[in-house]
């Protein structure tokens, strides 16, 4: 009978081996293959009827393949042993800045007869910001106007139809104001006019994204860019100013709902119809 005293190994313990750490193959580690000195980066890890291999590729480009026996590398001096890495759980399909769901490797479509025009550059950039990957896929293409003042000129040299439809953004679209007596003159059934209640589209991004408790009030008869540089204690230059409030957008998220809204509904209305 086999004393309950002893281990079944009788091997003495200052012979016995520790086992080596178990380190996964991951692509780029470099190691060394401890009976040949081939040192290279893992390329690919592999199973075959023998067992698992890994390919490694030298600094001249040369690759070779090892069985992953245990403590067979070396790993900055230190013997380790080679595993096959983890399978990465399955993730979740990734989505444009807009929150729609982002289609890997589709291509831009040829641009739309119809058109999305905004009011300025920086409305301009931020809808691209936003929804420039959907923008892409759906063919649409967005202008600004530099002011809505000559909007009626330009929706009639556009000449809108079913086949070319035209969707508008207009900053400060509240009733009794020079932009909705504009929009009411243009509004048909190609052309839609929509617009944001927000003095400027800087106050269209939310203050928390942007690092203040909220956009100030600046006196009537100011300019309002400048002013709120100003009370914010921004240096006086606006395209800075902007550059700062566009870098703190990374998605829709950062945007306030009435902006979201009609952006939307404009990205329909120019597509109805395919």
């Amino acid at each position: 009978m086999q004393s309950k005293r002893y281990s079944p190994d009788l091997t003495p313990p200052w012979k016995r081996t520790a086992p080596a750490p178990e380190v996964p193959a991951e692509p780029d580690l470099v190691v060394e293959e401890v009976t040949t000195g081939f040192c290279g980066a893992v390329i690919r890890c592999e199973k075959t009827a023998q067992g698992p291999t890994v390919t490694l590729e030298d600094r001249f480009g040369k690759h070779r393949v090892f069985p992953m026996e245990p403590r067979g590398f070396l790993l900055e001096g230190r013997v380790v042993t080679l595993v096959r890495p983890a399978s990465a759980p399955p993730t979740a399909q990734a989505r444009t800045a807009s929150g729609s769901l982002a289609v890997p490797g589709a291509r831009a479509r040829v641009a739309r007869a119809g058109r999305i025009y905004v009011e300025g550059r920086h409305d301009a950039e931020l809808v691209e910001r936003v929804w420039g990957d959907d923008l892409r896929i759906e063919g649409v293409v967005v202008e600004y106007l530099e002011g809505i003042d000559d909007l009626p000129s330009i929706v009639r040299s556009f000449g809108p139809g079913p086949d070319a439809r035209l969707g508008v953004l207009v900053d400060h679209l509240v009733p009794g104001t020079k932009e909705s007596r504009i929009a009411a003159e243009v509004t048909g059934d190609h052309v839609l006019v929509v617009g944001h209640p927000y003095v400027d589209v800087w106050e269209a991004v939310k203050p928390t994204s942007v690092g203040i408790a909220a956009w100030p009030r600046v006196p009537r008869g100011e300019d309002w860019k400048t002013g709120v540089c100003r009370a914010l204690g921004w240096p006086p230059n606006t395209g800075g100013a902007w550059q700062r409030i566009l870098g703190a957008v990374s998605s829709y998220k950062d945007l306030e709902p009435e902006l979201l809204g009609r952006v939307e509904e404009l990205i329909d209305f120019v597509t109805m119809g395919g």
